[in-house]
């Protein structure tokens, strides 16, 4: 009744929206711009492997872990602590070359975990819209598949049982809208509309989401460089693909038709 099945772009909110993008065989693109997504991209710009995982960090993301011999990622307080890498995009370096992690997010990493089903799972932010939104539309063009953006959004504290506790947040919404204005292809008005608002912000994008909810969060916390890094438009090539059970850069060749690995 609420699809926009008849469109080649859409958009939806959220871990429900990534699940029914899965299942419709969409191209899913989950966008959490602060900061799963933008970690991910980071870490693998830097060679790392990525296994998602949904919350909480706890004996059974150990055993998951444990099964690939990866290491299973703290909070981002914690790993300062200790000095290790976390959902802090800037904690990733190139002494992260082929290390294998587990990383768990309420928000990101738990969609993407919903909607490894997709034809194609990737992760987007504002730091590879222009290279992810490239890939996906090869792909649409070589599959016929329709292309789905997720904004994970953020979620309420302390809600009441019969409250919806999904709270939509901008950051998420702006990369989103980053990814859309570069994709062609027929667009339903809620991807129209989250497009408008990316273009209609671009020239204050850094001051919004440095002033956002989330970013403030990010700030309060001490980890105002997360918001800044987060924040670069087009700053990387990298497009995290989900193969299997982790993230792998994705390299599509048009000519070709074909997806190949870096």
């Amino acid at each position: 009744m609420f699809a926009q099945e008849s469109y080649v772009c859409k958009v939806e909110w959220g871990k429900r929206g990534a699940r029914e993008a899965a299942e419709r065989g969409d191209i899913t693109i989950v966008v959490d711009v602060l900061s799963f997504s933008s970690t991910v991209i980071t870490a693998l710009h830097h060679g790392a492997i990525i296994y998602p995982y949904p919350p909480p960090i706890g004996e059974k993301a150990k055993a998951y872990a444990k099964q690939f011999g990866a290491e299973l990622l703290l909070g981002r307080v914690e790993a300062v602590r200790q000095g290790t890498p976390s959902l802090s995009p800037i904690s990733y370096g190139p002494q992260d070359r082929g290390q294998s992690y587990v990383l768990c997010s309420l928000n990101g990493a738990h969609a993407a975990w919903l909607a490894a089903d997709a034809s194609f799972l990737l992760l987007g932010g504002l730091l590879n819209a222009s290279a992810v939104a490239e890939h996906a539309h090869i792909l649409h063009t070589m599959t016929g598949a329709g292309i789905t953006v997720i904004p994970c959004g953020e979620h309420w504290q302390q809600g009441k049982p019969d409250e919806n506790d999904l709270r939509p947040a901008i950051e998420d919404y702006l990369g989103a809208g980053a990814i859309l204005c570069k994709l062609s292809g027929s667009k339903s008005p809620e991807a129209q509309v989250c497009e408008a608002a990316f273009l209609s912000s671009r020239p204050q994008l850094e001051a919004f989401i440095w002033d956002c909810g989330s970013g403030r969060e990010l700030r309060e916390l001490g980890f105002a460089e997360d918001v800044h890094h987060c924040s670069q438009l087009d700053a990387m090539q990298v497009v995290p693909w989900l193969n299997n059970d982790h993230f792998t850069p994705l390299l599509v060749s048009g000519g070709q038709q074909r997806a190949i690995l870096y």
